[in-house]
């Protein structure tokens, strides 16, 4: 007895590789402890799988995201390299992708095995799931071209305003962490909508199979242009069908014939195929056929190939664990002890003032090489109110309030100091965006030999100002877009000497809060950076 519940309830070879997929995909593991988003040089990189940026785990960048950051810098640059990948994975995989590599399928999948009544199939379904090309076209296409080409602008349409993984994984995966509750205070109506596009996609995945692939997916869409002729994928056997039609009825997809473009190569089929005509193949490679398909000795060979497979993969999977949580050079920055000699935090200046980021300590003093060939010290401003931000080419809100500060900069050029640093994580090349921006306001990047982000608290949370008074102390740090009025109010209680708490969203009746990140966009700069 104990022989036949293994056998039902063990899981299958599929699910076993979604599974693995999803945790090879999101092996930063720490991420969830720590509450931040790995920055290692992986980030570079895609992955083949519906997987957010932004998840606390994730170790890769999301191919829907690159392609619409690479849409939006149309204007600069040529997205050769985000191209060439789906190429690659869309020649080589096709939908198999959707059917064994991607986590978000292995989600939907595991939602809708919940005891409810489902919804069939049908010509409503099957008409349904041509929506997601129109998803494609619209959000990701057309929106991210606008605004690139029009406003120079970034702007992630399916990214900011549908996408449930950025939502599940990215915003609720870093906002469970205790560690962030500051980041409650961004959010607003646009986290609310958003949030509840993923409460309705999750029922919806409950009652209808796979409802967010067959329906909205636009990575999907693309896949399946590929699944004529991808090398991986179900093929059947034409001397063997019958065309019976079996297999089209069991699908859960909306296929009209196995191998098509909305079939995800899951090889279900292939269990109800009564004359054993269909197989995953690689090639000429067969990886999964009927058992009754092979003799004994074949079936002995495949059975050491396959453990040896999973030999191989396991010890990935063990390397990638143990290099993205501990052994990566990202990792090891971030834990790496002050230098020797270096003054520690704790250590008080002649006024007994503490160093430090958060508001009444004085702000450690650094010197950063600027765009213009110039370099900054801060030591050097004292006597003026200092704005430092935190931006990056990719953040939508950075953008847009850039001329911001460089207006303002303009109005009080001899009474502050201002100093835009780019993040470590680049896209674009920041010197060739700012080219004919006709900014006058110092420019400089935060790199591997500069410590500017440790010192001020900079998080992968985008935009971030702090600003100080004329004594180098720290009245103002926080996350989140600024107005010009906010702006003004910091310059005017920075030159009174009062100070705003980090972690306080509003001071002077208000006149302090940063404009709403969630309804501009700033909240998804946490939850969206894009390769």
């Amino acid at each position: 007895m104990s022989t036949d519940w293994r056998e039902t309830c063990r899981p299958s070879t599929r699910k076993l590789i979604q599974l693995y997929s999803a945790l090879l995909h999101n092996a930063h593991l720490r991420g969830f402890i720590d509450g931040e988003i790995y920055q290692g040089k992986a980030k570079y990189a895609c992955v083949p799988g519906f997987n957010c940026y932004s998840c606390p785990g994730a170790v890769g960048a999301c191919p829907l995201g690159a392609l619409q950051n690479a849409l939006a810098a149309t204007g600069h640059r040529a997205g050769w390299y985000i191209m060439g990948i789906l190429l690659l994975f869309g020649t080589v995989l096709g939908r198999t992708i959707c059917g064994w590599l991607c986590p978000l399928g292995l989600i939907q999948e595991l939602m809708h095995k919940v005891p409810t009544f489902k919804i069939k199939k049908s010509r409503v379904t099957r008409l349904l799931s041509y929506l997601k090309y129109v998803f494609l076209a619209y959000f990701v296409v057309a929106i991210p071209l606008w605004y690139g080409l029009k406003h120079d602008m970034p702007m992630p349409g399916f990214c900011k305003y549908i996408c449930p993984a950025g939502t599940l994984e990215g915003a609720v995966g870093l906002l469970s962490n205790p560690g962030n509750s500051d980041l409650f205070g961004m959010l607003g109506v646009f986290f609310t909508r958003k949030f509840v596009i993923l409460i309705i996609i999750g029922l919806a995945c409950i009652f209808c199979y796979r409802s967010f692939c067959r329906f909205i997916c636009p990575l999907g869409a693309i896949y399946g242009l590929f699944n004529r002729f991808c090398l991986v994928g179900v093929k059947v056997d034409t001397a063997k069908c019958n065309g019976c039609g079996n297999c089209v009825r069991h699908c859960g997809m909306d296929v009209k014939h196995v191998g098509d473009h909305e079939c995800i190569h899951c090889a279900g089929c292939m269990d109800v195929c009564p004359q054993k005509a269909i197989s995953l193949k690689a090639g000429t490679v067969t990886l999964k056929a009927p058992s009754d398909t092979f003799n004994e000795e074949e079936q002995k060979k495949r059975k050491k190939t396959g453990h040896t497979a999973w030999g191989i993969a396991l010890a990935v999977l063990c390397f990638a664990l143990v290099w993205f949580n501990f052994l990566d050079p990202a990792i090891l920055k971030a834990k790496e002890p002050e230098a020797p000699g270096a003054e520690p935090a704790a250590v008080q200046s002649a006024e007994e003032i503490p160093v430090g980021f958060e508001a009444g300590q004085q702000l450690e003093d650094f010197t950063i090489d600027c765009f213009d060939g110039s370099t900054f010290t801060l030591s050097e401003k004292r006597g003026k109110v200092t704005f430092i931000n935190l931006w990056a080419t990719y953040c939508t809100p950075c953008v847009k309030e850039l001329p911001y500060f460089d207006a303002f900069y303009r109005e009080h050029r001899d009474d502050i100091a201002v100093l835009a640093v780019h993040s470590s994580v680049v896209t674009d090349d920041p010197e060739a965006y700012l080219a004919d921006k006709g900014y006058e306001i110092p420019f400089a990047m935060d790199t591997e030999d500069d410590k500017l982000w440790g010192i001020v608290n900079g998080s992968s949370t985008l935009p971030q100002t702090i600003v100080l008074d004329r004594d180098g102390v720290v009245i103002y740090n926080r996350k989140g877009a600024v107005t010009p009025e906010a702006l003004e109010a910091l310059y005017q209680q920075a030159s009174s000497g009062s100070q705003t708490s980090s972690g306080d969203q509003s001071s002077s009746g208000g006149q302090l809060t940063p404009e709403n990140p969630s309804s501009s966009g700033a909240a998804d700069c946490r939850f969206l950076l894009f390769f």
